[in-house]
């Protein structure tokens, strides 16, 4: 008779083979993956030369926060006294950390679709430092948003507040950045930075998009601003709004490519939640209102009002 500890043992070791059996097979696997992943295809990036990391451009955006609004987003206390210090080291690791994404970004356009020379290293150098130079003015811009979003906020009871925890100036503050980079020609980074953005607040601005100041985002979650889209002084939309394409072919990549296919919003310009205006050929004109869930596919002129009738609700008593 097998006893309870003899039977343990058969099992185990049974087990045991059973699962040698099947790792026995998992090289071949293996292989075929590598033999898979040195193929020249599109979803693959097997080379000497590195693409650029996400994660670090995730602690650039933190080290951006940093030194635009000095005191809210660092790690220590900012004062008089120590401010120098601070802006200069978080500068000097940003200039550290950006160029070496910048870098990395040109480079790997150049190899992977086999662009004429760039000179990776110094563009990467002098994009960063052009970059670093136009701090004070992503700052200034951004005083302006954040000064539009409270005048217009009765919910706001601070700067502060609205610093700390309204999505809409954290989407804001990545867009300008990125879109300062789309303007010098880096690949790659720009587009990473606003899609972190988006998964982090559900505001989807594509970085090529022209916005001015006072811009308010309010509440903001599932707003999208396309490619080709501008958008004036003190404009302010709200939730669920989309400035979009028209329907697009299945090749529209290769047709529509940097042509104008998003509208153009002008100066105090209301967008209320659930709006959607689509087209390059649309133009919402100065101080127009555009109401809720209004979809629009044309021009309107200044000083209008766009809104749906009032819908007819129906109440049914249970019996």
């Amino acid at each position: 008779m097998v006893n309870q500890d003899q039977t343990k043992d058969i099992n185990c070791t049974t087990e045991e083979d059973i699962m040698a059996r099947y790792r026995e097979k998992l090289p071949r696997v293996v292989q075929q993956i590598i033999d898979n992943c040195l193929e020249q295809k599109n979803n693959r990036h097997v080379d000497y030369e590195p693409i650029p990391s996400k994660n670090s451009v995730v602690k650039i955006i933190d080290k951006f926060l940093e030194i635009i609004f000095p005191g809210y987003f660092n790690p220590e206390k900012l004062d008089p006294v120590n401010l120098s210090f601070h802006i200069g080291q978080s500068a000097t690791q940003l200039y550290s950390m950006l160029s070496e994404q910048v870098i990395s970004s040109i480079r790997h356009d150049c190899l992977r679709y086999d662009l004429t020379c760039r000179e990776c290293i110094e563009t990467g150098y002098d994009i960063t430092l052009k970059v670093m130079g136009k701090i004070t003015s992503i700052q200034d811009a951004l005083a302006e948003d954040v000064h539009a979003a409270y005048d217009g906020d009765p919910a706001a009871y601070s700067y502060d507040e609205i610093i700390f925890s309204y999505p809409g100036i954290y989407a804001i503050t990545v867009y300008r950045v990125a879109h300062l980079l789309y303007q010098l020609d880096v690949p790659l980074l720009p587009r990473i930075m606003t899609e972190h953005a988006h998964s982090h607040t559900g505001i989807d601005i594509h970085p090529g998009a022209r916005i001015a100041e006072r811009f308010v985002i309010d509440h903001g979650t599932g707003v999208v601003i396309g490619e080709t889209a501008t958008i004036g002084k003190d404009v302010r939309i709200y939730q669920g709004v989309t400035l979009g394409a028209l329907s697009l072919p299945r090749d529209a990549g290769d047709k529509l490519r940097g042509q104008k296919r998003h509208p153009d919003i002008e100066d105090d310009v209301i967008i209320y939640s659930g709006a959607t205006i689509l087209g390059g050929n649309t133009v919402i004109g100065a101080r127009s209102v555009v109401g809720g869930n209004v979809w629009l596919t044309e021009s309107i002129p200044t000083d209008t009002k766009v809104f749906l009738e009032k819908p007819r609700l129906v109440y049914k008593k249970d019996l």
